[in-house]
């Protein structure tokens, strides 16, 4: 029997473009369950924006020079547009700097206010002086109370995901001045989640035990198990949404507290559009809402959102929140702010039309149960040796000899062999095995079963060789054709919640359709009837020509993606150079017992058993000393025979790795950390002259 579902994505903060971290943790298993439900007949929404409010949004704005809104507008087109390329089927896509989200996020906050949910209290926060501003998440950075992490922001830690107040910090620092804050009292609302502390226990951690995924459930009783207390709602902030009761002035609401309302003003404004009543999408107990979202946000949409909704009374609950973890890049931290990513937007423009690949990729890596890592090595071989050897090798051969032997139509079979019953009998299992799959949010796994029918596939031709059975027995020809022609159609059905574009293109090349959409000439083959009908393609229906499904990657293309992070890396690290702070003061004296002198390396050697140290002769113009220098790394010891140096001749002698070095040559580093000797440029200047 179809039901309702009410599927949500967590709104990415429009401070930057979506990565393929964004794709994999939430907006391709989401993509992929909608689909699922909608083939298969049931009511669905899928409900998505972007969150405009998150203090990210207003420190890009401040180091950018230009204002909040006009950091949202530009991320939320690109994010917005990247999404429809993708093929990410979205009902409604919203943004929290709507109207309509103002109007819904301030009527749900006098709600609850006008309930007596909320408690009013003074309390000291952190303040910068000098910014002349209260330090709320983002703008203060500090050291984590759990993990000690000493980047952790003043709302949450992303070394341990643990959720907290500004004033929790260890050795809080404004991230606006870099001054340490001061204590000034301020008033905010505050949500009592201890009062909802019973109803919580109950609801997940005995209603829930079984079927949400172990990370959530874990990290929701740890947050239960250590004692619910209340979290405020308000924020003193100049963006976002103005706190709607009187003594709010110069405040807003918490993101975390409008953000999660924009699910509901999304479907409002789909509802609107569309002419149909919202209601039932988040009243309805009949409907199933489930939250699609990353494991940094699992206490937002299992703890604290659903507070609020029970607070507020006549909403329903998640029925699940299947929360994946990280995905890593080429073994580092996906990192927006040192732009080590790969950009969705830039990925459809430079992989134009492998929509489909990214999405395999992503989901057969997906990290569902522990942080997984994307390489690009890896992408390549899920396409060239699964999608072109497997999939699209399959579809192109039954398709090709299809044209060849009978000018694109479905043979009549002759007799069935066991092979061909048990091959038929197989097709008619994948949707429910799929399924299965899928409704337990097991993505990955349902992907690689639709590319084990594909193997089955390749198996039944390999085995049954029609290229070859074609010269002595034609009737059995036609049957091996039939039945691969029968694994193909299940296929372009089958394939639509894993690769949409491919499916389409499947279909076209099939005629096939999966769902009654009218179109002329077109097979009718749903997810249900897969299962249930004897015959998907029958004897007689002509397909059309091949098509390359998909294209072999070639280690060229690679390796481009690879320099680009690499190029990117380098960049960051040299935009983000830190230039060292000036020493302790000293006195002209101190200055003048310096002995610099101007001289020439003479010889070099690597020193055995280290990695850094080269063994120098250096004429000083007063002597032919020994230097041992810590520059092997950088440089090899013929290319500094010759070099003019900067030499500190008095300084005392020290042995290193049993060699007396009798003086130091003067180095600096550029901003990319290569080093460089400290030279004079004047030829002219002559071995032991001082510096001065």
């Amino acid at each position: 029997m179809p039901k309702r579902y009410t599927i949500t994505t967590a709104l990415p903060y429009t401070n930057g473009p979506i990565h393929i971290g964004h794709l994999a943790g939430v907006y391709v298993p989401a993509d992929i369950y909608a689909r699922y439900l909608r083939l298969t007949g049931n009511d669905v929404l899928l409900i998505g924006g972007s969150d405009e409010h998150g203090v990210p949004i207003t420190i890009k704005a401040k180091n950018e020079g230009v204002t909040p809104q006009d950091i949202v507008d530009k991320y939320h087109a690109i994010i917005k547009k990247s999404f429809e390329d993708f093929g990410i089927t979205y009902d409604n896509y919203s943004r929290t700097s709507a109207p309509i989200h103002h109007d819904t996020a301030s009527e749900f906050f006098k709600t609850l206010d006008a309930k007596g949910e909320f408690i009013e209290e003074t309390s000291e926060q952190l303040y910068d002086a000098e910014a002349n501003q209260f330090l709320a998440d983002r703008f203060v950075i500090g050291t984590c109370p759990k993990c000690g992490n000493e980047e952790s922001y003043g709302d949450q830690c992303e070394n341990c995901g643990t959720s907290h107040n500004a004033t929790d910090l260890i050795n809080p620092k404004s991230a606006i001045t870099g001054n340490v804050p001061t204590l000034k009292q301020t008033k905010h609302w505050f949500l009592p989640l201890d009062k909802h502390e019973a109803f919580l226990k109950e609801w997940i951690l005995e209603g829930h035990k079984k079927d949400w995924k172990s990370n959530v459930y874990g990290q929701c009783k740890s947050w239960i198990d250590d004692g619910l207390r209340p979290r405020a709602v308000t924020r003193d902030l100049d963006w976002g949404i103005p706190v709607p009761a009187e003594g709010g002035e110069g405040k807003v609401l918490y993101v975390w507290f409008d953000a999660p309302i924009g699910y509901i003003s999304s479907t409002k404004e789909w509802a609107k559009r569309e002419g149909k009543d919202w209601e039932p999408y988040w009243k309805d107990k009949e409907t199933k809402l489930v939250h699609f979202i990353g494991k940094d946000n699992i206490v937002f949409h299992c703890i604290i959102f659903p507070a609020m909704l029970k607070a507020e009374g006549s909403f329903i609950l998640p029925d699940n929140v299947p929360a994946n973890e990280f995905l890593n890049l080429e073994g580092n931290k996906l990192s927006t702010s040192k732009n080590w990513a790969v950009w969705l937007h830039e990925y459809l423009e430079e992989f134009p039309g492998q929509q489909d690949v990214l999405r395999y990729a992503l989901n057969a890596n997906a990290p569902e149960t522990k942080d997984n890592d994307f390489t690009w090595k890896d992408f390549q071989a899920r396409n060239n040796n699964e999608l072109v050897a497997i999939f699209g090798n399959f579809i192109n051969r039954v398709v090709v000899l299809t044209n060849k032997y009978y000018e694109g139509v479905v043979p009549t079979p002759a007799d069935f062999t066991d092979v061909d019953t048990e091959t038929l009998a197989a097709i008619k299992a994948y949707p429910d095995v799929i399924a299965s799959s899928i409704e337990r949010y097991r993505f990955r796994e349902a992907g690689q079963e639709l590319m084990n029918l594909a193997r089955l596939g390749n198996k039944y031709l390999a085995d049954a060789e029609p290229w070859k059975m074609i010269k002595v027995d034609e009737a059995r020809t036609k049957t091996i054709m039939y039945v691969a022609l029968q694994i193909a159609s299940a296929l372009a059905t089958l394939s639509e919640p894993f690769l949409p574009f491919t499916s389409t293109k499947l279909k076209g090349i099939l005629k096939v359709s999966s769902s009654n959409s009218g179109q002329e000439n077109r097979i009718e083959n749903t997810w249900n009837q897969i299962n249930t009908k004897d015959v998907l393609l029958p004897a007689g229906h002509k397909i059309g020509e091949a098509e390359l499904l998909f294209s072999k990657i070639e280690d060229k293309t690679i390796q481009f993606q690879l320099d680009k992070l690499e190029a990117s890396k380098k960049a960051n690290e040299i935009a983000n150079a830190k230039t060292e702070p000036q020493k302790e003061t000293i006195t002209f004296e101190d200055f003048t017992k310096l002995d610099i002198r101007v001289g020439t390396i003479l010889e070099a050697e690597k020193m055995p058993k280290t990695k850094k140290l080269l063994k120098l002769k250096v004429d000083t113009g007063i002597d032919t000393r020994t230097i041992v220098s810590g520059i092997a790394e950088s440089f090899t010891a013929e290319e500094v025979v010759g070099k003019r140096v900067t030499v500190l001749v008095n300084l005392a002698p020290r042995a290193l790795r049993g060699v007396e070095s009798q003086g130091m040559i003067l180095m600096t580093e550029t901003p990319d950390g290569k080093l460089v000797f400290v030279n004079p440029d004047d030829a002219s200047v002559s071995n032991g002259l001082q510096v001065s």
